[in-house]
């Protein structure tokens, strides 16, 4: 398989989408924010003195998706038709879950919408709570579920 991104002097380009198909695309992607059992209680108590951790973070999420072609330089300005960003409790990591679904009927995929929502998401997490928890780590930002256009269905295993 070739990299799509570079043509065949090796320099980056914008991949010329207007043959591809119109299809139902979607896409989804999971990530997650760990941090100290104090930063968990604040968030899940309400006492976060930025206001309303989880939800803040989702709206971010939302905008971040809206924003991808202008933070990835090569990604095309996208119909979005829907996303939603989850931002769940977990006790066990302890932390919070960051799952974001895109969709839009179009040329080409939103995976890089998808991913961005996560990131923007748990980066607003980070940012309304680092005052107390410096050591907070975001991770396992990936895309779970592909589908729609020429390559079909993608599931993680």
């Amino acid at each position: 398989m070739a990299l799509t991104h570079f043509d065949s002097k090796g320099d980056a380009h914008m991949v010329d989408v207007s043959d591809k198909e119109i299809t139902h695309r979607i896409a989804v992607a999971r990530g997650h924010v760990s941090m100290q059992r104090e930063t968990f209680d604040i968030i899940s108590e309400g006492r976060a003195k930025k206001g309303d951790v989880l939800g803040v973070a989702r709206l971010a999420g939302i905008m971040g998706a809206k924003k991808t072609p202008d933070l990835i330089p090569l990604c095309h300005p996208l119909p979005v038709t829907k996303v939603a960003v989850e931002l769940t409790l977990d006790p066990d990591l302890p932390g919070v879950q960051v799952e974001a679904t895109v969709r839009t009927t179009g040329q080409t995929g939103v995976e890089m919408e998808a991913l961005t929502a996560v990131s923007t998401a748990a980066l607003t997490v980070y940012d309304m709570t680092k005052a107390v928890d410096k050591s907070m780590q975001i991770g396992g930002i990936r895309v779970v579920l592909k589908d729609g256009g020429k390559s079909g269905r993608y599931e993680a295993q």
